[in-house]
């Protein structure tokens, strides 16, 4: 099932039944950093009640992956996100981790300050997390022989001689290395891995994913490629039709994939 709805979120959410959601991503709008057409509506009014509809519509062990940085004015950060961090924890949120999304390829900034190469990828959930499909990737290490040491003592099973071999593949950290990405004639869109990456982690096949701010539909594409159900909400008419079309053609390539 997709889902996709145009116009203010706030109001479309209220259609959205309680605890119908199993997961959240999305990234909302950084600050001042971009005007969408000149429609963005942004501030701790818009925010706050977001979160807190969030809340409503997010199943008990449910997830929000929250993606989120924050803009440069008068040489200081802002620190928007982290008050909405701390927001979504005084609303009943647990705040399960705090990720990183690393950018090899980041946007040059001014003269005087590093290149700024990250954004926050906060992951909100509504108690225990009942889903964690952990990805693993190859160890660096594999095949490294280890000798028993007190500190981690039972962590690892040792053989007779106080060893144990370091396997071939370990759980993937939480600082993500994904390229910026461009093109559909939007301005923020992240990568499509990452999305797929955060589904396949937080939820099941056949659950439903939420995506409040669905600009080019990245999220909407990533769950018909995982199989979970979608619901997309933009309030930008150009960006709609732009996230309408890219899901649509990635659902008859899907179909006609599966026919052959």
């Amino acid at each position: 099932m997709i889902k996709l709805l145009h116009g203010d979120c706030l109001e479309l959410m209220k259609e959205i039944p309680d605890g119908s959601v199993d997961l959240t991503v999305t990234s909302p709008p950084y600050d001042n950093l971009r005007t969408y057409n000149n429609t963005l509506e942004w501030g701790e009014h818009v925010w706050k009640p977001v979160l807190q509809e969030l809340f409503r519509v997010t199943k008990k062990g449910g997830v929000v992956v929250w993606i989120v940085n924050d803009a440069t004015i008068k040489g200081s950060e802002t620190g928007t996100s982290f008050r909405q961090a701390l927001y979504a924890k005084e609303i009943g949120f647990n705040l399960h981790d705090t990720m990183i999304w690393n950018k090899p390829n980041p946007i040059p900034t001014q003269s005087n300050r590093y290149q700024q190469q990250f954004e926050y990828m906060f992951i909100f959930s509504k108690g225990k997390i009942k889903k964690f499909n952990g990805i693993r990737v190859k160890s660096k290490f594999s095949g490294t022989k280890v000798k028993k040491h007190r500190a981690v003592k039972g962590a690892h099973e040792y053989n007779e001689d106080g060893f144990y071999l370091v396997s071939s593949d370990k759980l993937k950290g939480n600082v993500w290395d994904f390229a910026n990405t461009k093109g559909c004639n939007h301005p923020a869109i992240f990568p499509e891995q990452l999305a797929q990456d955060h589904i396949l982690s937080w939820s099941n096949e056949g659950d439903t994913v939420l995506d409040c701010f669905m600009g080019s539909g990245t999220t909407g594409i990533a769950c018909v490629n995982t199989g979970r159900n979608f619901i997309g909400i933009e309030k930008d008419e150009t960006y709609f039709n732009i996230a309408k079309k890219r899901i649509e053609e990635e659902r008859v390539k899907n179909e006609s994939y599966f026919r052959h």
